[in-house]
């Protein structure tokens, strides 16, 4: 605890936000988002193809936005709380993400990353090794196919992104339905708008692949963030904030990627401080480079980290389901 404590003092004046600054990475998201979306719809029609290739950026800043929503709910993004939560609110109808509820539940996510007792909220669902051993076989099959990587980053984050975040996740307040109606009623009525203009299926096939790709990156962006090799879990007792940022990636992405994704791979000096604007996670680096020397996850190593599904408390690390015919084979020496 007394580590985190210096961490806070050290990087206590990068959390100030930068109102200007702000509100120029918010204008530079969202403008080049609506061009492409109706560059898209303009070209549709004529080559879809074309309007194909169009959708992946467009859904690239799709995800930025999520991403300033995202700091407008840890309350980084403006220095008034009515302007981070009202930006979020409307961001939130284009990221089919209910502001209010999932800054509850983010919230948990990281009063309670890494730690073994707190699973469930926020999360990708992870057992360790016992647990899983200790499932019945239709249990197993169940968590099997909900770690697949087609599910996981296929499926899972239309069905994620389109329907779950339709209703309230676990136990929550009325202000947590009243968070998803009211941000479903907003989607309803720009999406109507959109299908008077354009009709049903010209507005589908203009959004619908912008939707699917920001969701698939954003479960991706999400999973690598805790779901590496060298990751950490312990138990209540042993749990910390700096476990939860130690337990957190590095994700050194190209430029390009890491000005779409908002700087997050950086995830394990977010943890440390969550009220930093993602704009001065860098300086951050800069300034401290001892964070530079937690083992940096490249592209290429995130991408073994598709099959990793387990907890192994004995090993210390998240393996891929291959590992239990050894660890079991182990266990009967």
């Amino acid at each position: 605890m007394n580590e985190i404590a210096s961490w806070n003092r050290r990087l206590s004046k990068y959390r100030k936000p930068d109102n200007w600054r702000s509100s120029v990475e918010l204008t530079v998201t969202i403008l080049p988002f609506i061009v492409l979306w109706t560059t898209m719809s303009m070209v549709s029609e004529r080559s879809y193809w074309v309007c194909l290739i169009v959708a992946i950026p467009t859904a690239g800043f799709l995800v930025r936005l999520f991403m300033i929503q995202h700091d407008c709910g840890h309350g980084s993004m403006f220095s008034h709380r009515a302007a981070n939560d009202w930006i979020g609110r409307c961001l939130a109808v284009l990221t089919l993400t209910p502001y209010d509820h999932w800054r509850q539940s983010h919230a948990h996510h990281h009063a309670s990353s890494g730690n073994l007792d707190r699973r469930g909220i926020g999360d990708i669902t992870t057992l360790t090794v016992k647990e899983f051993l200790g499932l019945d076989r239709w249990a197993r099959l169940k968590y099997r196919f909900y770690r697949n990587p087609v599910v996981m980053f296929g499926f899972g984050p239309a069905y994620l992104f389109v329907f779950r975040n339709r209703f309230p996740n676990g136990k929550t307040d009325l202000s947590g339905w009243l968070s998803t109606m009211t941000t479903n009623i907003a989607i309803a009525l720009l999406a109507s708008l959109m299908i008077a203009w354009l009709g049903w299926s010209h507005f589908l096939a203009v959004h619908g692949p912008i939707t699917l790709i920001a969701a698939s990156v954003g479960v991706w962006l999400f999973y690598v963030q805790h779901q590496f090799e060298d990751t950490l879990w312990v138990d209540t007792t042993d749990w910390s904030p700096e476990t939860a940022a130690r337990g957190s990636s590095y994700y050194l992405l190209p430029q390009p990627l890491a000005w779409f994704t908002a700087n997050i791979g950086l995830h394990h000096v977010h943890h440390l401080s969550s009220r930093i604007p993602f704009y001065r996670l860098p300086d951050v680096l800069r300034h401290w480079p001892e964070l530079k020397q937690v083992p940096p996850l490249t592209l290429r190593d995130s991408l073994r980290c598709v099959n990793l599904a387990l907890w192994d408390e004995e090993a210390k690390k998240l393996v891929p389901f291959r590992a239990i015919e050894q660890i079991t084979a182990d266990a009967h020496l």
